[in-house]
């Protein structure tokens, strides 16, 4: 089981509307590779907070109808866990930030991972070198 970050379902999606860096270009592929995967029946797990991270990228880059069509497919999926957060645990993950110097969501994600016994993260974000946590970009 592998925790997926936000950035991985909108690199996978989105198509770029002007030309991409060759860095930019590999991390779509490889977030494409990783979502064909998890569309294939891999089993993650995500959270509702990061789902609304995606709505609101889709909903602001691709349009309501995209990113609603987007989120029913993906949260329909049997394989594909999304995590509630409670007001206690987002409020653990603002503390958890300060301590490792991340985002809040990414802290929220190191949270649910522990509690799950996760030990990796399909992600392209570079905060996660920080903690001792598997990334997974391929």
């Amino acid at each position: 089981m592998r925790f997926v970050d936000t950035n991985v379902f909108v690199y996978a999606v989105l198509v770029p509307k002007k030309a991409i860096s060759g860095d930019l270009k590999k991390k779509k592929e490889a977030a494409r590779q990783i979502f064909l995967r998890i569309n294939d029946g891999e089993n993650v797990t995500t959270s509702t907070v990061h789902m609304s991270e995606v709505a609101n990228i889709l909903e602001d880059v691709a349009g309501i109808r995209f990113a609603v069509d987007f989120l029913s497919a993906v949260l329909s999926k049997p394989t594909i866990t999304v995590e509630t957060v409670s007001a206690e645990i987002y409020h653990e993950s603002v503390h958890r930030a300060l301590y490792h110097g991340i985002s809040i969501n990414d802290a929220l994600a190191l949270i649910l991972m522990e509690r799950h016994r996760i030990g990796e993260i399909y992600t392209f974000d570079q905060h996660f070198s920080k903690v001792d946590t598997r990334v997974i970009q391929e």
